[in-house]
């Protein structure tokens, strides 16, 4: 029952993701193409924000004295 209950959930997140973003409209070659493109970016945007946020922070904790 429970797993009918969250598949529900996610078909419904899905449906609606397909709405706010107008995907519904598309053909599925170009529905797969736009999400393979949407992770790629959410990927590097993470990977980046995973490589590089440490030394930002670093340099602003240093930059206030907070960290000698």
């Amino acid at each position: 029952m429970a797993l009918g209950s969250a598949w529900k959930r996610l078909s419904w997140l899905y449906y609606q993701y397909l709405l706010v973003t107008a995907l519904y409209m598309l053909e599925p070659w170009e529905r797969t193409l736009f999400n393979s493109l949407l992770v790629s970016v959410v990927g590097m945007a993470l990977y980046t924000g995973y490589v590089f946020m440490p030394q930002h922070i670093m340099a602003i904790l240093h930059y206030f004295e907070i960290v000698q």
